[in-house]
């Protein structure tokens, strides 16, 4: 991609920001991507100009970067290799955010490098940044098997049960709000009858919540599990599209909303 963009390289800079006139200082200034291409001399010969005399060196480069990110890269044509570097300003960005990304873009080079004929036809998107150490890390995390009995209730049923045994007992704490075991059934009691009488809701159906944290959201929860419905979380940081496509993926019957969401 970068070859072929060379065609393009004598575009004034200008031209293409006259186009984005809103745009006072495009944000992308900030950001450099270098591709340079070049061939040196393995003999070393002598170039003799008049009468002065010139050896080639090898091709070395000092920057002093005036942005925010740089990525450079240097292709030699004589034994086609790539070499990567990445500047970074230490104001924006600590040592160890940079070697991240170049962990990063080192893993996605090699993906593409290892197996061109199956890559080549892959979207961006299709490769990942996931590193091997964060593949580890994310199946220990998600290995949450775990054995029951053949006479394990349902969640609500034990949450009634530990109700019996804890009455008074605080049961949920937000800064300076609780609720105790007794006053938590109260309010889980309530909102499903509500559901069930009013919206017919029916074992099975599906009710997403969006709240932000607090007792609503426990109430909520432990109330759509009361009712026979399934329960699906929805993130009002989310966009309103996202959650728009959530909502029908999942074919809920109901959103849980509080005044904050």
């Amino acid at each position: 991609m970068s070859t072929n963009s060379m065609k393009y390289s004598y575009f004034p800079l200008q031209r293409i920001l006259v186009q984005h006139s809103n745009v006072s200082k495009p944000a992308f200034l900030n950001i450099s991507f270098q591709f340079l291409s070049f061939m040196t001399r393995s003999d070393n010969k002598l170039i003799m100009i008049g009468d002065s005399q010139l050896s080639s060196i090898p091709f070395t480069m000092n920057i002093t970067n005036k942005y925010d990110f740089s990525l450079i890269i240097q292709h030699d044509l004589n034994i086609n290799q790539l070499s990567c570097t990445i500047n970074a300003s230490l104001d924006l960005f600590n040592v160890q955010t940079i070697d991240k990304i170049s962990q990063r873009f080192h893993s996605i080079l090699k993906q593409l490098f290892i197996s061109v004929e199956d890559q080549m036809n892959k979207s961006i998107y299709e490769i990942s940044l996931i590193l091997p150490n964060e593949r580890l890390i994310m199946q220990s995390m998600n290995n949450t098997q775990v054995s029951f009995s053949s006479t394990v209730t349902c969640i609500h049923h034990e949450f009634v049960y530990q109700v019996i045994k804890h009455l008074q007992k605080l049961a949920v704490e937000l800064d300076e709000q609780f609720l105790t075991y007794a006053e938590l059934l109260h309010y889980v009691q309530i909102l499903p009858l509500h559901l069930i009488n009013k919206y017919v809701i029916v074992p099975g159906d599906i009710i997403c919540q969006c709240v932000e944290r607090s007792l609503s959201m426990m109430i909520g929860m432990m109330a759509i599990e009361m009712s026979g419905g399934v329960y699906s979380a929805l993130s009002s940081r989310n966009p309103q599209h996202r959650l728009h496509t959530l909502i029908e993926q999942t074919q809920s019957r109901l959103v849980l909303v509080h005044w904050m969401t």
